[in-house]
């Protein structure tokens, strides 16, 4: 897990691997600032942490190499991004391509970036949500896994509509990774497969009518 800010997925996922929704466990946590709340959830989990501050190095590839080496020695089969506030080189993304997940509080490709719910209903947009995709060299712009669908109330602040979806976010993350986990969802030239339970492969990418996203149920 890759983080900067609270943890708040850190720790939902976390509590999914100790239950045994997700058949694994998070063997490392990595900040590239000191201090983060995330950092004393993942201890009191009993999880390795380690800071890799991208101030003390000469640029960003010179951290990101140092970032790639922890990944490695721990063995790390896949990379999930919670709230980490850096934004991945091409080089990063290739050297672990199809195994860096990210969630954004969005319903992607709609509002990329920061201060998303702020800009949801500036807009007057009647859903908002959150989704969990594939990492690739842009800012949100990875092939979609899963999202969730929140309905942007009359009387939502910014607020009040991030809390809402922050619950999806922990709900569908899970997911992702539980799929992950399973063996049942990989990244093939950049388009997203899922196997269903029937042992068939649902393309998750745009093609083929309407399996262009998933509304929770979760499985």
């Amino acid at each position: 897990m890759l983080v900067s800010g609270s943890g708040s997925n850190l720790q939902a996922i976390m509590d999914r691997c100790a239950d045994g929704t997700i058949p694994g466990q998070v063997v490392v946590v990595i900040s590239n600032k000191h201090g983060v709340l995330a950092l004393d959830r993942a201890r009191k989990g009993g999880i390795p942490t380690m800071v890799v501050d991208h101030d003390r190095y000469a640029g960003r590839e010179a951290f990101e190499m140092a970032l790639a080496d922890v990944l490695e020695q721990h063995a790390v089969e896949l990379i999930c991004l919670a709230g980490f506030m850096r934004i991945l080189s091409h080089w990063f993304v290739r050297r672990f391509s199809g195994r860096v997940l990210n969630i954004h509080p969005a319903l992607l490709p709609a509002f990329p970036g920061l201060n998303v719910q702020k800009r949801a209903i500036e807009a007057g947009v009647r859903f908002s949500g959150a989704t969990v995709h594939f990492v690739d060299d842009g800012v949100d712009t990875g092939p979609v896994v899963i999202q969730a669908v929140v309905a942007v109330l009359p009387d939502d602040d910014s607020q009040t509509l991030s809390a809402r979806i922050l619950a999806q976010e922990h709900r569908i993350y899970s997911q992702a990774i539980r799929w992950y986990a399973q063996k049942r969802l990989r990244m093939v030239n950049g388009k997203v497969l899922l196997e269903t339970r029937d042992g068939s492969e649902d393309n998750l990418s745009g093609e083929g009518g309407d399996k262009a996203w998933i509304y929770p149920p979760l499985s």
